[in-house]
């Protein structure tokens, strides 16, 4: 079942909103104590306290992770914090999902089970695994904000990458890395990890390694104790119901995906929705929202994390944020905020 520790706010209907198992959470802590940061006034920000870090069973709201992951990154000043934990992340940590994939037969039984019980681990993300052809790990986030994180999203990435070597006992290198988040270049440490460059601002989060890699033994096969695994992993899951993404985030996602090509309007939206223009304003009405007012937020939302990458031009923003002229966007931002996307940078 799950914790409902001191600090904890109960969901309204059950299982509605995404949990973590927190133990990002809990190593970025570690590390904030280690610098002497005080803890409370961060975990207050995100919506967390002391109780439920010190408590291991507690699980985690998936989106105050993904908040307090980013907050801790600036009171850090580690660009790369996502990275960095990553390197000093035991693999075990994660319990009863990791024994289950150690134990497997091969890389591609192992995936396929990682694919059904990620949830045991993140509610937030859902991995999707095929090994057809290439193998490819996909990571899509349910119920949490996706541009609202790259630290998460980086973390997973160097993890699962480490899983697969660590399972097989051998070097895997990825054909390619593909990462939604937008940075300038693949940091020198992260290329150096996976053997291969990543490709930024791309349409979706994914890991391709070649074909070979699905039949590859795992170094601590034990089927007896699998099917053990198995079964309590089944058990574990039966109280976690698959969650679905909010109407909101499902637009906001869709946005995100249009804007740099500047056709996030509301018909190609609804459309990528599968749903009638008409019935995506319905919807949205009925939850007190509107279409103008998601995409100008979520507007505001990007410009805001893009112009805090150094990276990136301002002409690259507004182009980012669906503007042919960088005039448009200096104009539209100053309207939001009352000052130039200039002046909020410096």
């Amino acid at each position: 079942m799950r914790n409902r520790s001191r600090g904890y706010a109960a969901p309204t209907r059950l299982h509605a909103i995404p949990s973590a198992g927190g133990a990002i959470t809990r190593l970025v802590c570690a590390r904030l104590r280690k610098a002497r940061i005080p803890l409370s006034p961060l975990l207050a920000k995100a919506g967390l306290n002391i109780e439920q870090i010190d408590d291991d069973g507690a699980r985690l709201k998936a989106s105050s992770q993904v908040k307090f992951l980013g907050l801790a990154a600036e009171a850090l000043q580690d660009e790369f914090l996502g990275l960095h934990l990553s390197r000093d992340f035991d693999l075990r940590r994660t319990g009863l999902f990791y024994y289950v994939l150690a134990s497997s037969n091969n890389m591609s039984d192992a995936l396929h089970r990682a694919e059904r019980y990620g949830r045991i681990v993140n509610e937030g993300i859902v991995l999707k695994c095929s090994t057809s052809r290439e193998v490819v790990i996909a990571l899509d986030y349910i119920g949490v904000e996706r541009r609202s994180d790259k630290h998460q999203i980086e973390f997973w990435l160097a993890c699962l990458v480490r899983l697969c070597r660590q399972l097989a006992n051998r070097r895997f290198v990825p054909r390619r890395v593909r990462l939604v988040h937008h940075r300038s270049e693949t940091p020198a440490e992260l290329r150096s990890l996976l053997g291969c460059k990543v490709e930024f601002g791309a349409r979706t989060d994914e890991i391709v390694f070649p074909a070979s890699v699905r039949l590859a033994p795992l170094a601590g096969a034990d089927n007896h104790l699998n099917k053990i695994l198995v079964r309590y992993c089944e058990e574990a899951l039966a109280h976690r119901a698959v969650g679905s993404s909010s109407l909101r985030s499902r637009v906001e996602k869709a946005i995100a995906t249009l804007l740099p090509h500047g056709k996030a309007r509301a018909p190609l939206v609804a459309r990528s929705l599968g749903m009638s223009p008409r019935t995506l304003m319905r919807h949205l009405a009925s939850e007190g929202l509107t279409f103008t007012r998601i995409l100008e937020q979520q507007k505001i939302d990007l410009a805001e994390h893009y112009l805090r990458e150094s990276g990136l031009s301002i002409s690259q923003i507004g182009w980012l944020l669906g503007y042919q002229e960088t005039s448009a966007f200096t104009h539209a931002f100053k309207r939001w905020t009352g000052t130039t996307p200039t002046q909020s940078r410096s």
